[in-house]
């Protein structure tokens, strides 16, 4: 277990009611997808899970000093938010040098980390001269260099046409299966979240909780054969009845 977050709680100076209730365990080396309606509080959650806010109520707890305790989460965001004036590589190695990581060590970490999302060649270009795709290759490898062992991604790819997406997609499956952090995915998309995850956490409209979880027992490696098969479209139409419920909950 890397982090379980109980009765949790959130409560903006506005007002707004975030998330109430809300239950979810995270477990060491699942892909789980949080899958909802819009406001209600995926984004939310992995800002308080990765230390961005602080619960009004409730708790999250870190069995066995995993996760935030230790410093090994990465978050990549909806955008890139990439420093046009640096290059791939420095845009890469900027969290290494935040936290004073030597000079060598360093740069070997981010070549390691822009090859592992495929952009060798790339390391001094600049973010003008990168497809929209690219900047996300580039700021997944940011939040990688520093070697999490939980990723935390905000519907990184929302934004992208349906080719790129579903090449990022299938890019983002082998490199977890190779490196094997837990990965919590924030996504609207039903058929996304059926290709990409072990386990869905369908959640409420606002405020939200986790209203049912669905477990993907499909087998690896996931690729266009399970996205043409009967089973991919039967876990697809159960999760949407799920997320429909949910939505009227």
């Amino acid at each position: 277990m890397i982090a379980r977050l109980q009765k949790v709680d959130k409560v903006y100076a506005n007002g707004v009611v975030a998330l109430r209730h809300l239950d979810l365990d995270v477990g060491e080396g699942e892909f789980l997808s949080l899958l909802g309606p819009s406001g209600c509080g995926k984004s939310t959650v992995l800002r308080l899970v990765a230390g961005l806010g602080e619960v009004s109520g409730g708790r999250i707890e870190w069995p066995n000093g995993n996760g935030r305790a230790r410093g090994d989460i990465g978050f990549v965001f909806q955008d890139p938010t990439l420093m046009p004036w640096a290059t791939v590589s420095a845009n890469v190695l900027l969290p290494l040098k935040l936290r004073g990581v030597p000079g060598d060590e360093g740069e070997a970490r981010a070549r390691e980390a822009i090859g592992l999302v495929g952009l060798d060649g790339f390391e001094r270009a600049y973010p003008r001269q990168l497809s929209g795709g690219m900047k996300m290759r580039v700021s997944i490898a940011r939040a990688l260099v520093t070697r999490p062992r939980l990723l935390l991604m905000d519907e990184p790819f929302a934004s992208l046409d349906e080719i790129t997406r579903f090449k990022l997609d299938n890019d983002l499956l082998q490199l977890w299966a190779r490196q094997r952090w837990t990965v919590v995915f924030v996504t609207h998309s039903v058929y996304e979240s059926v290709y990409l995850s072990t386990r869905i956490a369908v959640m409420t409209a606002r405020p939200g909780r986790t209203a049912s979880e669905v477990v993907i027992d499909a087998p690896a490696p996931r690729d266009e054969a399970f996205r043409t098969s009967p089973l991919y479209h039967e876990y697809c139409r159960q999760v949407s009845a799920r997320l429909a419920e949910a939505t009227r909950a």
